[in-house]
C-alpha cells in the first residue's frame, strides 16, 4: 500500500502515474492488436464490424467500469482515514456487488445486441460480424468488472504496478491468441474477441493474488455477511459514474449511427483512428486514476491544500504531454494507421484520408480532453460524483446535436468536431464545479 498524504504530491502523482501509463498502453496496443490482425488477415469488412460495435462494446466496459471505480474511492477514503475494518467490509461488498451486476449486464445485454444494431442502421455486410463480437464480449461481463474490480482496489490503495504487470501478461497472450485464433484456426472476429476475454481473465486471476498478499489483513467469513447500508453506500457512489459512462457511451451510439449512413470505408477509417486514439488517451486515464486516488486519500485525511496543489501541478504537467503527443502524431500519424488498413490502393487511400483527418483534429484539440479527464477525477476523489455525472450528459448533448446538425454542413468534418465539442463542454462545467467545491471546502476549513 502506498500513502499519497505525505511527500511530494507532484512526484507522487508521476510516480503512481507511469505503470498506469504503461499498463493502459499495452491495454490499448493489444485492443489496437485484436484490429490489426482482423483487418490485415480478414479484410475491411471486418475491420468496419468491429467498429459497428465500438460504441456498444464501450457502453458494456463504462457501465462495469463505472461501478468499480465508485466502490473504488471508498477504499481510498477509508485507507485516508486508517479505518482498517471499513475498507475490509468495503471490499468484500464491492465483491458481491460486482458479482450481481456483472449477472445483469450480460443478460441484458445478450437481449438488446440485435435491436440495437438494426436501431443504428449498421451495414448488411457488417451486422452479422458485430453481432458475433458483441455476444461474445458481453458473455465475458463477469471476467471483465472483477478484473476492474481488482485493479480499482489496487489503485486505490496505491498500488499501480500489480495493473500494469497484469496488462504485460495480458498482452501477451492476447497477442498470442490472436494470431492462433485468427491466422492459425481462421476464427476471425470470433477469436480476436475470444482472445480479449482469456487475456482478461488471466490479468484478472493475476491482480486478486496480488491484492491478497498486499492488504493488511485476511479477508474472513464473517466479513461477507451482507451489509445493505454499506451496499447502497457504495452502489450511490458508483452509479453516477457508471451512468456517466453510459450516457457518454449512448452519445457514442447515435454518432455511430450518423458514421454509418456514410459507407463502410468511412467506417473502416473512423475505426482505425479510434483504436489509434486510445493511445492518445493513455496519459489523460492514467493521469485521472493517479489524481483521483491522490485526492481521495487526501480528502479523507482533510488535507485539502494539499490535494488542490496536486491537482494544479498534474493538470499541468498532463497539457504539456499532450503537446508532445501532438507532435508525434502529425510526424508518425499516417504510418500507425496504415497498419490497421488491407484494401485495394483506391480504397486504402480513401480509408486512410478519412481516419487522419479524423486522428489530427483529435490530436490538436487533446489538452482539452486532459484537462476533463483531471477535474473530473478530482471531483470523484472528492466523492463528488454526481457532477462528473452530468458531465456526462453535457458530452451526450454536444457530441449528438453536432453530429446531427454540422455533417449537413461540412460533411464528415462534422463528425470530427463533434467529439471536440462534447470534451469542451464537459471541461468548461467540470472546471466551474471543481472551484465550487474548493471555494466550499476553504469556507469551511476557515470555520473549523
Amino acid at each position: 500500500m502506498k500513502n499519497m498524504t505525505e511527500g511530494n504530491s507532484l512526484k507522487l502523482i508521476i510516480i503512481f502515474a507511469l505503470p498506469l501509463m504503461f499498463g493502459n498502453l499495452l491495454q490499448q496496443l493489444y485492443t489496437m492488436v485484436d484490429t490489426m490482425i482482423v483487418g490485415q488477415f480478414v479484410g475491411v469488412d471486418a475491420l468496419a464490424s468491429i467498429g459497428g460495435a465500438d460504441w456498444i462494446t464501450w457502453a458494456i466496459l463504462g457501465l462495469l467500469m463505472g461501478f468499480t471505480q465508485g466502490f473504488s474511492i471508498r477504499v481510498s477514503n477509508c485507507l485516508g482515514a486508517n479505518d482498517e475494518k471499513g475498507m475490509e467490509k468495503t471490499i468484500t461488498m464491492s465483491y458481491l456487488s460486482c458479482l450481481v451486476i456483472g449477472i445483469l449486464v450480460m443478460i441484458i445485454s445478450q437481449i438488446i445486441i440485435v435491436p440495437l444494431l438494426h436501431l443504428l442502421n449498421t451495414p448488411e455486410n457488417t451486422i452479422q460480424g458485430s453481432i458475433l463480437y458483441l455476444r461474445i464480449i458481453s458473455t465475458g461481463s463477469i471476467i471483465v468488472i472483477f478484473y476492474n474490480c481488482f485493479s480499482s482496489t489496487l489503485r486505490a490503495i496505491g498500488d499501480s504496478r500489480t495493473p500494469l504487470h497484469a496488462m504485460v501478461i495480458a498482452a501477451c497472450i492476447n497477442i498470442i491468441l490472436d494470431l492462433i485464433a485468427v491466422c492459425i484456426f481462421h476464427l476471425g472476429i470470433a477469436g480476436a474477441a475470444l482472445a480479449t476475454l482469456i487475456s482478461q481473465l488471466f490479468a484478472a486471476l493475476f491482480c486478486y493474488r496480488r491484492l491478497t498478499k498486499e492488504l493488511p489483513f485476511q479477508l474472513t467469513k464473517e466479513s461477507f455477511y451482507l451489509d445493505m447500508h454499506l451496499i447502497r453506500q457504495l452502489i450511490k457512489l458508483g452509479t453516477p459514474l457508471a451512468f456517466q459512462n453510459m450516457i457518454i457511451a449512448i452519445g457514442g451510439i447515435i454518432l455511430q449511427s450518423v458514421v454509418n449512413g456514410f459507407g463502410f470505408l468511412f467506417i473502416a477509417g473512423y475505426t482505425a483512428t479510434n483504436k489509434f486514439y486510445g493511445i492518445l488517451e493513455v496519459v489523460s486515464i492514467s493521469f485521472g486514476y493517479a489524481i483521483t486516488t491522490f485526492t481521495s486519500q487526501n480528502y479523507g485525511a482533510k488535507k485539502y491544500q494539499r490535494m488542490k496543489q496536486g491537482v494544479f501541478q498534474a493538470n499541468l504537467l498532463s497539457v504539456a504531454i499532450s503537446i508532445v503527443i501532438l507532435l508525434i502524431v502529425i510526424l508518425f500519424g499516417k504510418n500507425v494507421l496504415m497498419l490497421f488498413i488491407s484494401a485495394s490502393p483506391k480504397q486504402t487511400q480513401i480509408v486512410l484520408k478519412y481516419a487522419y483527418d479524423y486522428l489530427f483534429v483529435m490530436a490538436v484539440c487533446l489538452p482539452i480532453l486532459y484537462i476533463l479527464y483531471s477535474y473530473r477525477s478530482a471531483l470523484q476523489g472528492m466523492e463528488n460524483t454526481f457532477i462528473p455525472m452530468v458531465s456526462g450528459i453535457v458530452e451526450l448533448v454536444m457530441r449528438v446535436s453536432a453530429a446531427l446538425i454540422l455533417p449537413k454542413y461540412i460533411g464528415v468534418y462534422g463528425i470530427y468536431i463533434a467529439e471536440v465539442l462534447a470534451w469542451f463542454g464537459a471541461a468548461i462545467m467540470l472546471y466551474i464545479c471543481y472551484k465550487i467545491d474548493m471555494r466550499k471546502i476553504n469556507q469551511k476549513e476557515l470555520t473549523e
